[in-house]
């Protein structure tokens, strides 16, 4: 498969991207950077916590300050990265290489530009602080979907929840609020405020997917820090690990920062400067996308509520949908793993579309399931696999018999695990025993 290709307008490499400062005041945090002399910053308020003068606050700050940058420094990807001032260790840098490879692998293949030429120079080490965190405490960070609500209705009873939300400056998701009202658990929040030039749409800048859900952790292990929680629970699935293709020498995975590659490096540079004192780890690690969607199904009051479809959560308020598409490939995943669970009339009165019968749809099928030469999509779906998997159950399914296409895209769909093989457990995990009912 080839990348889209430059053509004589494209931006020209930059040279330096540097890492200025870190400022951590009151209930915000702030970044600074700076691309061939052009300067960019990024703050963050939260809301919930009463300061950020916790132990470790400032490593934590320093190291989502590190990933945050990726969203400046893509837009001249420079050759050579500064860190300079900032206390960064080995683990943290680590962090930031594979961040900068393997989470700005969609970017690089999507833009024809392989990172590997890029130096990275500057930093200070890191001295460990401890910090008194309660490990009956946990964060989780909720987005709003099926995995999100899952983790949350299946952590132990006994353990003290609550939800970290993430919203842009532009105002909080609708339906991201409303799911999150449901559960009955304390929000704490964070509000990004990007740099206005990064949104311009300026024609000089290189465009592209960044590690956001990294971003995401390490805003959710400073509040649970902040707060004294000893635990940040993720919800990222086996998956997530998988790639979407192979190019360049590289596993390119749209979900690299929901993998469990990219949840282990984060917990190694969090140690680096807490002494391993904050666990942060995904309850769903060992699950498939078909056993979240059985569990999702057996808690009814999220299901008119809850949204996957990505253009609800668009930056700008005046692009966000009211409901679902039923067009995106988030949709049409979404609608087939829990179509084994749901019935018809129940997934339509959910969705108000019905994409699994929509022939506008097939070719995307196809895609999710592995039919063809194309590539899983860059999106936050299943593997082809559990895809097939879906659709064989549900093109045995009397309640689907009325549409042919199921069965004929099911014939040519190849899946290496079964059905009931996809409802236990995938792989090992990092799960506390406590997390656990």
């Amino acid at each position: 498969m080839s990348s889209v290709m430059k053509d004589a307008t494209s931006p020209q490499r930059a040279e330096l991207f540097r890492y200025l400062d870190v400022e951590v005041e009151g209930t915000r945090v702030r970044a600074t950077y700076e691309l061939d002399g052009r300067s960019f910053s990024e703050t963050v308020d939260f809301d919930g916590v009463n300061d950020l003068e916790a132990p470790g606050v400032r490593h934590v700050a320093t190291l989502w300050a590190l990933i945050a940058g990726l969203s400046y420094y893509k837009a001249g990807a420079a050759r050579r990265i500064d860190v300079g001032p900032l206390a960064v260790g080995p683990a943290g840098e680590n962090l930031l290489r594979a961040a900068l490879r393997e989470g700005l692998g969609e970017f690089s293949f999507r833009n024809d530009l392989p990172l590997d030429d890029v130096e990275i120079v500057g930093g200070s080490g890191v001295a460990a602080q401890r910090s008194e965190l309660d490990p009956s405490r946990v964060l989780i960070p909720f987005g709003g979907g099926i995995d999100s609500v899952v983790s949350t209705e299946s952590l132990h009873p006994d353990l003290d929840r609550a939800l970290f939300v993430v919203s842009p400056a532009s105002g909080r998701y609708a339906p991201l609020e409303a799911t999150a009202a449901l559960t009955g658990l304390r929000v704490l929040r964070a509000t990004r405020h990007l740099d206005p030039q990064i949104l311009s749409g300026d024609p000089s800048f290189f465009s592209g997917h960044v590690p956001v859900t990294a971003m995401v952790t390490l805003l959710a292990a400073l509040v649970a820090l902040a707060s004294g929680r000893g635990g940040v629970v993720m919800s990222n699935e086996h998956s997530s690990s998988a790639p979407n293709l192979r190019w360049s020498g590289l596993d390119v995975n749209h979900q690299w920062s929901k993998s469990l590659a990219a949840e282990v490096a984060i917990a190694d540079a969090l140690c680096e400067g807490l002494g391993g004192d904050l666990v942060v780890a995904s309850l769903l690690r060992s699950r498939s996308e078909v056993w979240i969607a059985q569990s999702f199904s057996q808690l009814p009051r999220y299901h008119h509520v809850f949204r996957s479809c990505n253009r609800a959560f668009r930056q700008n308020l005046d692009e966000r949908a009211a409901g679902w598409c039923g067009e995106c490939d988030k949709c049409v995943f979404t609608n087939l793993v829990l179509a084994p669970f749901l019935s018809r009339a129940d997934l339509r009165s959910i969705f108000a579309h019905e994409p699994l019968s929509d022939p506008a749809r097939e070719r995307q099928l196809r895609v999710l399931v592995g039919v063809g030469a194309e590539a899983k999509p860059f999106e936050c779906v299943g593997d082809p696999d559990e895809s097939a998997a879906a659709l064989h159950k549900v093109s045995e399914m009397d309640a689907w018999r009325d549409v042919p296409a199921l069965v004929d895209i099911a014939r040519e769909a190849v899946a290496s695990r079964g059905f009931d093989q996809l409802l236990q457990p995938q792989g090992a995990d990092r799960v506390p025993a406590h997390w656990l009912r």
